[in-house]
């Protein structure tokens, strides 16, 4: 066996293969065509003079070589990355290239400001962003499609991703301005204003209804949307209220006079807003790019918030890798 015949992309499409046990998937992920990635692994196969994986099982699984095979490459390969973009982004001034993905709660608010420091900062750097709901900017980053992604913590692990938590978004509730029903009473459907739903889809409408649940609240499910402002507003015109998060409601600025933040009024429960890098991404580009965003936050989103609602002073704040898991 000559080890120079071994590909590079061979090996990480064989990594990809046996993680998922599909060509199809794979080439799907990649953008190449399934007879390229069934290519690379038969040769792979046929440089080592084994078999690796069984072909005949869908999904497909590794042979006992294909697994010992396995456990050495993912090492090697795990160097190889850090390496590369070690040497892309090392340092500031030389940095080359940033995939940063944010999530749409903060598009308005902070993305703008971030981009053009670390525009100056990384002055060779090629940028790209990107705004997408937090389940999809988790998704990249695992795919190693982005660098680094803001979004909402989910109620699961995340294997080889590395969390830096940015906020704490304690859980309130939004009513129109004129409601004047107890917040107890808004839980127990007591009010006649219908509840409107952030759609189970979204992370951040899962946390919610797991929450209820847990409090044994049970509330019609009339209304749910996946849109912030189209919920706020629907508060605003007092079609409902909802169970949001400061940072939702500082995003809807246009409807402010018109709806009243209230605490939540059993036992509190927040979500936590959180840098997520790849394993392989500078800790010291992180930690720049978290101490910025958290700047940035506590301007534009937490001052303005506790400044009309010093109630949330306590629970509304901002955290650094130190602050114990919410």
């Amino acid at each position: 066996m000559q080890l120079t015949k071994l590909s590079l992309r061979g090996l990480e499409i064989f990594q990809l293969v046996a993680k998922s046990g599909s060509v199809r998937k794979v080439a799907a992920d990649t953008g190449l065509s399934i007879s390229t990635v069934s290519h690379h692994l038969r040769r792979l196969e046929d440089d080592l003079g084994v078999s690796l994986l069984d072909h005949t099982r869908r999904p497909m699984v590794l042979t006992p070589v294909g697994t010992i095979f396995l456990r050495y490459i993912d090492g090697g390969l795990r160097l190889i990355r850090r390496g590369e973009i070690e040497l892309a982004s090392g340092n500031l001034i030389e940095a080359q290239n940033l995939r940063l993905g944010i999530v749409d709660d903060f598009e308005s608010e902070v993305a703008p400001e971030l981009m053009q420091f670390l525009m100056r900062a990384m002055p060779k750097c090629i940028f790209k962003h990107y705004t997408r709901p937090s389940l999809e900017i988790l998704e990249l980053l695992q795919k190693q499609n982005l660098d680094a992604g803001v979004a909402t913590r989910p109620p699961h692990d995340l294997p080889g991703l590395i969390e830096y938590p940015l906020l704490r978004d304690p859980f309130v509730l939004a009513v129109p301005k004129s409601n004047k029903t107890p917040a107890e009473d808004l839980l127990q459907d007591g009010s006649g204003l219908p509840f409107l739903r952030y759609s189970r889809e979204q992370i951040i409408g899962n946390l919610i209804e797991t929450h209820l649940r847990r409090s044994k609240v049970s509330l019609e499910n009339r209304f749910e949307l996946e849109s912030n402002q189209s919920i706020m507003g629907m508060i605003a015109e007092e079609i409902g209220w909802a169970i949001t998060t400061p940072s939702q409601y500082v995003r809807a600025k246009r409807f402010h006079d018109r709806i009243t933040l209230l605490p939540f009024p059993r036992k509190n429960f927040a979500r936590t807003i959180s840098l997520y890098t790849t394993e392989f991404y500078p800790h010291e580009l992180a930690t720049l790019i978290a101490d910025t965003i958290r700047r940035l936050l506590s301007r534009h989103v937490v001052e303005q918030v506790t400044a009309s609602t010093p109630w949330l002073l306590h629970d509304f704040q901002l955290l650094t890798d130190a602050d114990e898991q919410i």
